[in-house]
Protein backbone atom coordinates (compact mmCIF):
# COMPACT_ATOMS: atom_id res chain seq x y z
CA UNK A 1 0.00 0.00 0.00
CA UNK A 2 1.67 3.44 -1.09
CA UNK A 3 1.09 6.51 0.88
CA UNK A 4 1.74 10.36 0.40
CA UNK A 5 2.23 13.44 2.24
CA UNK A 6 -0.60 15.87 2.74
CA UNK A 7 0.12 19.33 2.84
CA UNK A 8 0.26 19.57 6.95
CA UNK A 9 3.18 16.44 6.77
CA UNK A 10 0.71 13.96 7.81
CA UNK A 11 0.63 11.02 5.26
CA UNK A 12 -2.29 8.97 4.29
CA UNK A 13 -3.07 6.12 2.45
CA UNK A 14 -3.89 5.66 -1.12
CA UNK A 15 -7.97 4.56 -1.58
CA UNK A 16 -8.62 5.57 1.68
CA UNK A 17 -11.37 8.27 2.63
CA UNK A 18 -11.70 11.25 4.79
CA UNK A 19 -13.75 11.33 6.92
CA UNK A 20 -16.93 13.70 5.82
CA UNK A 21 -17.46 16.86 7.84
CA UNK A 22 -20.54 16.81 10.27
CA UNK A 23 -23.73 17.77 8.89
CA UNK A 24 -24.89 21.05 10.18
CA UNK A 25 -28.84 21.53 10.11
CA UNK A 26 -29.93 25.30 9.06
CA UNK A 27 -30.73 27.38 11.33
CA UNK A 28 -34.97 27.33 12.12
CA UNK A 29 -36.69 30.67 10.91
CA UNK A 30 -38.55 32.38 13.30
CA UNK A 31 -41.95 33.51 11.90
CA UNK A 32 -43.11 36.91 13.13
CA UNK A 33 -46.91 37.68 12.67
CA UNK A 34 -46.82 41.25 13.26
CA UNK A 35 -44.12 41.74 10.59
CA UNK A 36 -46.14 39.41 8.07
CA UNK A 37 -49.40 41.69 8.60
CA UNK A 38 -47.51 44.75 8.69
CA UNK A 39 -46.06 43.77 5.49
CA UNK A 40 -50.01 42.40 3.95
CA UNK A 41 -50.95 45.94 5.45
CA UNK A 42 -48.52 47.89 3.55
CA UNK A 43 -49.02 45.99 -0.11
CA UNK A 44 -53.22 46.70 0.19
CA UNK A 45 -52.23 50.68 1.27
CA UNK A 46 -50.18 50.40 -1.86
CA UNK A 47 -52.70 49.29 -4.22
CA UNK A 48 -55.10 51.23 -2.75
CA UNK A 49 -53.26 54.42 -3.64
CA UNK A 50 -52.50 53.01 -6.73
CA UNK A 51 -55.70 52.68 -7.54
CA UNK A 52 -56.89 56.56 -6.03
CA UNK A 53 -54.22 58.14 -8.00
CA UNK A 54 -55.64 56.09 -11.30
CA UNK A 55 -58.83 57.11 -10.57
CA UNK A 56 -58.16 60.78 -10.01
CA UNK A 57 -56.44 61.58 -13.34
CA UNK A 58 -59.04 59.31 -15.26
CA UNK A 59 -61.58 61.31 -14.46
CA UNK A 60 -60.38 64.82 -14.39
CA UNK A 61 -60.09 67.02 -17.21
CA UNK A 62 -57.55 70.20 -17.81
CA UNK A 63 -59.90 73.39 -18.33
CA UNK A 64 -59.37 77.36 -18.88
CA UNK A 65 -60.57 79.44 -15.73
CA UNK A 66 -60.00 83.55 -15.33
CA UNK A 67 -56.23 84.15 -13.96
CA UNK A 68 -57.84 87.65 -12.83
CA UNK A 69 -61.22 89.37 -13.20
CA UNK A 70 -61.80 89.79 -16.98
CA UNK A 71 -64.71 92.83 -17.37
CA UNK A 72 -67.23 92.18 -20.11
CA UNK A 73 -66.10 93.51 -22.93
CA UNK A 74 -62.73 93.26 -22.64
CA UNK A 75 -60.29 91.99 -25.04
CA UNK A 76 -59.16 88.36 -23.46
CA UNK A 77 -55.20 88.09 -23.55
CA UNK A 78 -52.66 84.68 -22.34
CA UNK A 79 -52.33 86.52 -19.26
CA UNK A 80 -56.31 86.17 -18.36
CA UNK A 81 -56.23 82.85 -19.01
CA UNK A 82 -54.85 79.60 -16.44
CA UNK A 83 -55.14 75.90 -17.09
CA UNK A 84 -56.52 73.86 -13.70
CA UNK A 85 -57.98 70.18 -13.41
CA UNK A 86 -61.33 69.85 -12.48
CA UNK A 87 -63.69 66.90 -12.35
CA UNK A 88 -65.02 65.87 -15.17
CA UNK A 89 -68.62 66.37 -14.26
CA UNK A 90 -70.65 66.53 -17.04
CA UNK A 91 -73.06 68.69 -15.58
CA UNK A 92 -70.25 71.60 -15.30
CA UNK A 93 -69.97 73.73 -18.84
CA UNK A 94 -66.35 74.45 -19.54
CA UNK A 95 -63.85 74.89 -21.92
CA UNK A 96 -60.53 72.94 -22.35
CA UNK A 97 -57.51 73.98 -21.84
CA UNK A 98 -56.77 72.77 -25.54
CA UNK A 99 -58.71 75.99 -26.71
CA UNK A 100 -56.55 78.76 -25.09
CA UNK A 101 -55.24 79.78 -27.93
CA UNK A 102 -58.64 80.04 -29.88
CA UNK A 103 -59.62 82.10 -26.85
CA UNK A 104 -56.56 84.70 -26.75
CA UNK A 105 -57.99 87.75 -29.23
CA UNK A 106 -61.90 87.21 -28.35
CA UNK A 107 -63.99 89.18 -26.08
CA UNK A 108 -66.06 88.46 -22.91
CA UNK A 109 -69.42 88.30 -23.62
CA UNK A 110 -69.85 88.60 -19.44
CA UNK A 111 -68.04 89.93 -16.56
CA UNK A 112 -65.80 86.44 -15.50
CA UNK A 113 -64.65 86.90 -11.81
CA UNK A 114 -61.43 85.55 -10.76
CA UNK A 115 -60.69 81.87 -10.71
CA UNK A 116 -64.32 81.69 -12.66
CA UNK A 117 -64.78 78.64 -15.03
CA UNK A 118 -64.50 79.74 -19.11
CA UNK A 119 -67.94 78.33 -20.37
CA UNK A 120 -68.74 78.80 -23.70
CA UNK A 121 -70.81 81.31 -23.62
CA UNK A 122 -68.61 83.38 -21.82
CA UNK A 123 -66.76 84.71 -24.95
CA UNK A 124 -67.37 86.20 -28.52
CA UNK A 125 -66.25 86.59 -31.44
CA UNK A 126 -68.39 89.48 -32.72
CA UNK A 127 -66.56 92.40 -33.76
CA UNK A 128 -66.08 95.64 -32.16
CA UNK A 129 -67.11 97.82 -33.49
CA UNK A 130 -69.31 96.49 -35.54
CA UNK A 131 -71.19 97.37 -38.70
CA UNK A 132 -72.82 101.12 -38.72
CA UNK A 133 -71.04 101.89 -34.83
CA UNK A 134 -67.33 103.63 -34.20
CA UNK A 135 -65.28 103.82 -31.24
CA UNK A 136 -64.13 107.39 -30.05
CA UNK A 137 -61.43 108.22 -27.57
CA UNK A 138 -62.13 110.43 -24.87
CA UNK A 139 -59.01 111.90 -22.43
CA UNK A 140 -60.87 113.42 -19.27
CA UNK A 141 -59.20 114.68 -16.03
CA UNK A 142 -60.31 113.52 -12.75
CA UNK A 143 -62.83 116.12 -12.14
CA UNK A 144 -64.47 114.94 -15.50
CA UNK A 145 -64.92 111.96 -14.58
CA UNK A 146 -66.65 109.57 -11.65
CA UNK A 147 -64.46 108.51 -8.80
CA UNK A 148 -65.87 105.05 -9.60
CA UNK A 149 -63.71 102.85 -11.38
CA UNK A 150 -65.30 102.34 -15.11
CA UNK A 151 -65.93 98.91 -16.98
CA UNK A 152 -66.64 97.77 -19.83
CA UNK A 153 -70.26 97.72 -20.96
CA UNK A 154 -70.95 100.89 -18.62
CA UNK A 155 -73.69 103.19 -20.05
CA UNK A 156 -72.18 106.53 -20.07
CA UNK A 157 -73.50 110.03 -21.33
CA UNK A 158 -70.58 112.74 -22.06
CA UNK A 159 -71.90 115.62 -21.69
CA UNK A 160 -71.06 119.17 -23.18
CA UNK A 161 -69.58 121.53 -20.57
CA UNK A 162 -68.77 125.12 -21.14
CA UNK A 163 -65.89 126.18 -21.62
CA UNK A 164 -63.18 128.04 -18.74
CA UNK A 165 -64.66 131.30 -18.19
CA UNK A 166 -67.77 130.76 -20.31
CA UNK A 167 -71.62 131.24 -19.68
CA UNK A 168 -73.66 128.32 -18.64
CA UNK A 169 -76.59 127.59 -21.68
CA UNK A 170 -79.73 128.51 -20.67
CA UNK A 171 -81.14 124.86 -22.05
CA UNK A 172 -79.89 121.75 -21.57
CA UNK A 173 -76.48 120.71 -22.35
CA UNK A 174 -75.90 118.67 -25.03
CA UNK A 175 -74.70 115.12 -24.66
CA UNK A 176 -74.19 112.05 -26.23
CA UNK A 177 -74.93 107.52 -25.07
CA UNK A 178 -72.06 105.81 -25.65
CA UNK A 179 -70.92 102.32 -24.10
CA UNK A 180 -67.52 101.79 -22.42
CA UNK A 181 -65.19 99.89 -24.44
CA UNK A 182 -61.33 99.94 -22.73
CA UNK A 183 -60.18 102.09 -19.94
CA UNK A 184 -56.25 103.35 -19.68
CA UNK A 185 -55.11 105.60 -17.22
CA UNK A 186 -52.16 107.44 -17.85
CA UNK A 187 -50.25 107.58 -14.19
CA UNK A 188 -47.80 110.11 -15.52
CA UNK A 189 -50.23 112.53 -17.05
CA UNK A 190 -53.10 111.75 -14.57
CA UNK A 191 -55.89 111.30 -17.59
CA UNK A 192 -58.33 109.01 -18.35
CA UNK A 193 -58.48 107.95 -21.90
CA UNK A 194 -62.04 106.57 -22.39
CA UNK A 195 -62.50 104.28 -25.84
CA UNK A 196 -66.51 104.77 -25.95
CA UNK A 197 -68.89 102.63 -28.40
CA UNK A 198 -71.28 105.31 -30.26
CA UNK A 199 -73.22 104.94 -33.35
CA UNK A 200 -71.35 105.88 -36.36
CA UNK A 201 -73.71 109.18 -37.24
CA UNK A 202 -73.05 110.73 -33.65
CA UNK A 203 -69.03 109.84 -33.70
CA UNK A 204 -67.73 113.29 -35.56
CA UNK A 205 -69.60 115.19 -33.34
CA UNK A 206 -68.36 113.74 -30.35
CA UNK A 207 -64.92 113.51 -31.74
CA UNK A 208 -65.13 117.27 -31.86
CA UNK A 209 -65.95 118.11 -28.69
CA UNK A 210 -64.08 115.80 -27.23
CA UNK A 211 -61.24 117.46 -29.34
CA UNK A 212 -61.76 120.86 -27.09
CA UNK A 213 -61.84 118.69 -23.25
CA UNK A 214 -64.98 120.52 -22.75
CA UNK A 215 -66.88 116.97 -21.68
CA UNK A 216 -67.67 115.39 -18.68
CA UNK A 217 -68.55 111.59 -18.77
CA UNK A 218 -71.61 110.64 -16.30
CA UNK A 219 -72.12 106.74 -15.32
CA UNK A 220 -75.57 105.37 -15.64
CA UNK A 221 -76.72 102.52 -13.75
CA UNK A 222 -75.39 99.49 -14.34
CA UNK A 223 -78.19 97.19 -13.93
CA UNK A 224 -78.08 94.77 -17.35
Amino acid sequence: MTSTTTMNGRSAERGSTLPSPPLVPPPKLRRRPALVAGAVAAICLGALLAAWAWTSTTNTQEVLVARSTIERGSLITEDDLARVRVSADPALSRVAASAFDDLVGKRAALDIAEGGLITPGATTTETVPGDGASIVGVALSPAQSPGMALQAGDRVRLVVTPPPGGDQSSGPPAFNDAEVVEVNYDSESGVLVVDVLVPHADATVLAARAATGNVALILDSRER
